[in-house]
């Protein structure tokens, strides 16, 4: 059976279940040899290595469906009809923003994440309304199904300050910016400020690019690295850093529009 030939599903599929059915050797093995321990030691490590290859190919399958996987056609009508100044070209565009936000729940090893983005909320929510279709995707990407959770800001609740940061963590690496000094926005959430949605969150990447004193209501980018104020596991970006997530590089062909739609509000 030649895995690549095999649709996106069916690849994911076949590593579960071999990643099962190495461990199930494994207690087999030991359960059979369980009196000459040099022969089990052995077995049991070489099931081990498998088991840690298997997990790793798999992981990066679903980083590979949720970048390139078909999302329903029916989001870009749906958005267009929520969002009337979004062009087709636009919309396509958020879907790319709601690809980015899928990643940064499973690179983060599908810790909780927050959305940051109105526009990518109204995609992420009228997909969850086609129930089958979105639990056949989360599956796929995931292993699981990722709730639904409202599009918010840094505020007092330290967990959902996590989620954010997280969510910036992986969004950022997606594109290869400085998470702790960004010099530009990651798309997901440079969307809002650049379609004009109304009531969505404006981001800029530095808050030296913003006056204050001139009543504002930017959000900073740097604001995701700072410690304090009810922040949560701020040093670690929720964590992010500490974890390390898949240890993937920035730079591993993420599907962020890079510079061209960072600055949230051009």
């Amino acid at each position: 059976m030649d895995l690549f030939h095999l649709n996106f599903r069916r690849r994911i599929n076949a590593l579960v279940w071999a990643r099962r059915a190495v461990v199930l050797a494994a207690v087999l093995a030991v359960w059979v040899w369980h009196r000459h321990w040099g022969g089990v030691i052995a077995l049991v490590a070489a099931g081990l290595v498998l088991v840690g290859s298997l997990q790793a190919w798999e992981a990066s399958a679903r980083r590979q469906f949720i970048r390139e996987a078909s999302l329903p056609g029916f989001l870009i009508g749906k958005l267009r009809a929520a969002h009337p100044q979004l062009q087709e070209r636009d919309a396509e565009l958020v879907l790319r923003g709601l690809r980015q936000f899928f990643m940064a729940h499973l690179r983060s090893n599908r810790k909780f994440v927050a959305m940051p983005s109105k526009v990518v909320d109204t995609a992420w929510h009228e997909f969850i309304l086609h129930t089958q279709g979105y639990q056949r995707w989360c599956a796929a990407a995931f292993g699981g199904l990722l709730h639904h959770s409202p599009a918010e800001v840094l505020g007092r609740d330290a967990r959902r300050n996590d989620g954010l940061r997280r969510t910036w963590y992986w969004a950022c690496k997606e594109e290869s910016i400085d998470r702790r000094k960004p010099t530009r926005l990651p798309l997901l959430f440079a969307l809002d400020a650049k379609f004009g949605v109304p009531g969505g969150f404006q981001y800029v990447p530095d808050c030296q690019a913003i006056d204050r004193q001139s009543g504002s209501d930017a959000h900073c980018g740097t604001s995701f690295s700072d410690s304090g104020g009810g922040a949560g596991d701020a040093g670690g970006f929720g964590g992010s850093e500490s974890s390390g997530g898949d240890g993937g590089s920035s730079g591993d062909g993420g599907s962020g529009c890079g510079g061209g739609c960072g600055g949230g509000g051009d």
